[in-house]
């Protein structure tokens, strides 16, 4: 069985992929729990779990009663490093 390989991206990458155009305008550079979960294409539950988990972390942020997600640290980790 072969180890689960993810794909290499860089933060200049994330941000330029933002940087202009539909997605720069649906997807800001701080993203609510529903916005997170339709960029990543995930239930919000998921996201739930894994900030719970511990591994969201230096990616959200608790605002009062609402989670916020940094955009390109979010997507970074997700695939560079893995969740």
């Amino acid at each position: 069985m072969s180890e689960r390989q993810t794909l290499k991206i860089t933060g200049d990458e994330i941000t330029q992929s933002f940087s202009v155009g539909e997605w720069a305008d649906k997807y800001p550079p701080i993203l609510t729990i529903d916005q997170a979960a339709e960029l990543l294409q995930i239930p919000k539950a998921t996201l739930y779990q894994w900030r719970s988990a511990g591994r969201l972390t230096g990616c959200v942020q608790r605002v009062g009663k609402h989670l916020r997600f940094l955009r390109d640290r979010l997507v970074l980790k997700l695939m560079s490093k893995g969740i």
